[in-house]
């Protein structure tokens, strides 16, 4: 298995209509992503290296830019965990990826679940898709679906590896690559901060990386089902993302900082 990324233009099947996964592979592209993908991956050996086995985890939503870091942490067998969270109510496309993703790489994922009477709780309180109701009771789901597995996840170890790129949100804007999270106390990478949304379907289709259908039906951000919808030409790549509140609250709660 070799280090270096091979700048060999390898097609996908255009997607159906969604220009975003087609981008002109432009010799200055693939130069950039391969030089981008040469930092990542030289930063996922430095913090494996700098905590060692088992104490390095990256957490896998099946979003576009975390396939790409399953890709690299896969294919260099590196020694980094992946996990991802099954909410409960994840497309059925995400569930698609996640099994087709097995098989591409020849693996088996860690997967973490909310706590069944937590959400007991929650839908007799407040009804099924109470979280349409306030940013209250949406931050109280996101917390016992994401927030809380999140934290069992971490549970031991030293650092976590997300998929987050600066330019996803207003939200993420300064969002560095290298950070100490202080509300689950270790530390955190962001090796795609500066990533564009063009580099990162230029090396999906340069390592026929498996993706989200979604992404072909105009998805440019997944999360749950019942609070992702697809954008029009021209939004934010997340306003599709629970669409129904204000772009500062957009986020679930993974990411927030003390």
């Amino acid at each position: 298995m070799t280090d270096h990324f091979d700048s060999g233009v390898t097609m996908l099947k255009p997607a159906a209509n969604n220009p975003a996964t087609r981008p002109s592979l432009t010799d200055a592209l693939v130069v950039s992503v391969n030089a981008k993908a040469e930092n990542a991956l030289s930063l996922l050996r430095q913090v494996s290296i700098e905590f060692g086995i088992n104490n390095v985890t990256f957490a896998n939503s099946f979003g576009a830019e975390d396939m790409v870091l399953t890709d690299i942490i896969l294919k260099h067998a590196l020694d980094i965990e992946i996990f991802s969270l099954d909410t409960g109510r994840l497309p059925a496309e995400t569930y698609d990826l996640m099994r087709a993703t097995e098989k591409h790489y020849n693996t088996k994922l860690n997967v973490y679940f909310p706590q069944a009477d937590a959400i007991e709780t929650y839908v007799k309180t407040n009804g099924i898709n109470a979280f349409y109701e306030s940013i209250e009771l949406r931050k109280a789901c996101c917390h016992m679906r994401k927030v809380e597995p999140l934290q069992r996840a971490l549970k031991n170890k030293s650092a976590w590896i997300t998929g987050m790129r600066a330019a996803q949100a207003t939200t993420r804007a300064s969002l560095p690559v290298r950070e100490f999270d202080t509300a689950n106390q270790l530390e955190k990478l962001n090796p795609l901060s500066d990533w564009t949304e063009q580099e990162i379907w230029a090396y999906i289709r340069l390592h026929e990386v498996p993706y989200n259908k979604l992404h072909d039906q105009f998805y440019p951000s997944i999360g749950c089902a019942p609070c992702t919808r697809a954008v029009a030409i021209g939004e934010d790549i997340r306003a599709g993302r629970w669409w129904w509140e204000d772009p500062q609250n957009k986020e679930c709660g993974l990411h927030v900082k003390k």
